[in-house]
């Protein structure tokens, strides 16, 4: 069996924001009713993280629950515990109209940090995406393009946004990030 390895190999790069590949990061999608009450206890009683409220991020003891759509999550988790969370989500969901995948390796992770309103002076200009605080404050997920691709968008922090791709593009939005944080480019929106 080969070796997972991530879609850009970790690379990172420094400008008036740094950009860096998370590694491997595991990642499963589960769609069903989210609205049911037997659908979120069976998500919680896996994840340990109540359902997110719309485009919310719910955070469990090591995983994060993250609303994708009025019909999906996507759960953040260790890499090699994905597999396992997938097996338990569908078990814990038998019976239930669901669907539950493994996505981890079809996705690549960037993490972009910087000081005061770098990092969001940095996405503002690769996505239509309102950047602002009250827009998209700490712990909210967009789903948006950057440039010419899908992408997630979250806030971990003032100071470290995570955005997440499909791996094909991942050495794209790597690029795409790294110029859009070169030194002397800053616009000064914010």
């Amino acid at each position: 069996m080969s070796e997972a390895v991530s879609a850009v190999q970790g690379a990172s790069a420094s400008g008036f924001v740094d950009v860096a590949e998370a590694g491997l990061v595991g990642m499963v999608t589960i769609r069903g009713d989210l609205g049911d009450s037997d659908f979120a206890h069976a998500v919680g009683s896996v994840t340990h993280c109540g359902l997110p409220k719309k485009r919310g991020i719910a955070a469990g003891e090591n995983d994060q629950l993250l609303w994708m759509s009025p019909d999906e999550l996507l759960l953040v988790c260790a890499h090699e515990e994905a597999e396992a969370r997938v097996q338990a989500l569908s078990a814990a969901l038998s019976g239930q109209h669901r669907l539950v995948v493994n996505v981890s390796d079809a996705r690549a992770v960037f993490r972009v940090t910087g000081i005061g309103s770098a990092v969001r002076e940095a996405l503002a200009k690769v996505t239509p995406a309102d950047m602002r605080p009250r827009v998209l404050p700490v712990g909210e997920v967009r789903r948006t393009r950057m440039a010419q691709v899908p992408a997630a968008i979250w806030f971990d922090s003032e100071d470290q946004a995570t955005i997440v791709c499909f791996r094909s593009v991942g050495t794209y939005i790597f690029d795409l990030l790294v110029q859009s944080s070169k030194p002397g480019s800053e616009v000064g929106h914010f």
